[in-house]
């Protein structure tokens, strides 16, 4: 297994190039960029030569661009909007060699007023995915759906995102697996089959406080094997699937924000090593 960083994890405190320098001291082999602020911060005294020779000449590299926001159900003029800014994620891609966009889903307003009706919801994300996979197949990027275990997002457990990737049926439309969302609006292990295991692209560790189904938000987020989450019943169903690819990093606590960015790539990397190896082994190679 190999391991990654996800920038949310220390936006609030550390540039892009900073996040670089520490993953590679503290031996990352993956970053997941987050395309929507401190890539753009970035690109104000960088260009996207330099991130290319950056990775050209370290042991990370490019894990996903994260994220295209709020992709379904949209106005058609917001879903041009989404369309060209996809297009220009895939041009990024190209420019430093990173495989995978992560798309996210759109939240609603959880009134009577606001509500979608799921088949509306899932039309509609299969749909626009469907126009996106298109666009990304002459570019060899995947995109991976993340649903969000919160009330008000449109696709909010495990089985409706897979259902919705099972529906667009292209070779690069597939999962994130993360375990906070899975556990934010009760997804269901069970629904983690041998069916599901060709779609799951990355997958996001963390662990949260222990609040009630439908009331956790990323703000309470914790290292893993610091909260609630049954972390090893999540490894030991990927290793049952042979998944073997990257564990992503992904933390928003606002005590993190905090710390030095440096000690929390540092403690992120010991937490995650150590529920990840009853069932995982790591070397960086």
């Amino acid at each position: 297994m190999k391991l990654a960083f996800n920038e949310g994890t220390t936006f609030e405190s550390a540039s892009l190039q900073q996040n670089l320098d520490y993953c590679e001291k503290h031996g990352y082999d993956f970053i997941e960029i987050r395309s929507i602020d401190q890539l753009k911060d970035y690109l104000k005294e960088h260009t996207l030569e330099d991130l290319k020779a950056y990775f050209d000449t370290h042991h990370i590299k490019p894990l996903s661009l994260n994220a295209l926001c709020f992709f379904n159900n949209r106005t058609k003029e917001d879903e041009e909007a989404v369309i060209e800014e996809f297009k220009e994620y895939l041009e990024i891609c190209k420019k430093i060699d990173c495989s995978y966009i992560c798309v996210v889903p759109s939240n609603i307003d959880v009134t009577e007023k606001g509500k979608t009706l799921t088949e509306e919801v899932n039309e509609s994300c299969i749909r626009v995915l469907s126009l996106l996979s298109d666009l990304a197949e002459p570019y060899g990027v995947k995109i991976a759906l993340e649903f969000i275990g919160i009330p008000e997002n449109t696709v909010n457990t495990f089985a409706q995102a897979y259902q919705i990737v099972k529906a667009v049926d292209k070779n690069n439309v597939g999962l994130v697996y993360d375990t906070f969302q899975f556990t934010g609006m009760g997804s269901r292990l069970e629904d983690v089959t041998d069916e599901t295991a060709e779609k799951l692209f990355i997958f996001h560790i963390n662990d949260v406080d222990g609040f009630p189904v439908g009331q956790m938000r990323d703000t309470d987020r914790v290292w893993p094997g610091h909260g609630v989450i049954d972390l090893e019943a999540h490894l030991k169903r990927l290793k049952e699937l042979n998944y073997d690819f990257a564990v992503s990093v992904e933390l928003f606590r606002p005590e993190y924000y905090q710390m030095d960015p440096e000690e929390v790539i540092k403690k992120a990397k010991e937490t995650t090593l150590e529920v990840l190896e009853k069932y995982y082994s790591y070397s960086r190679s």
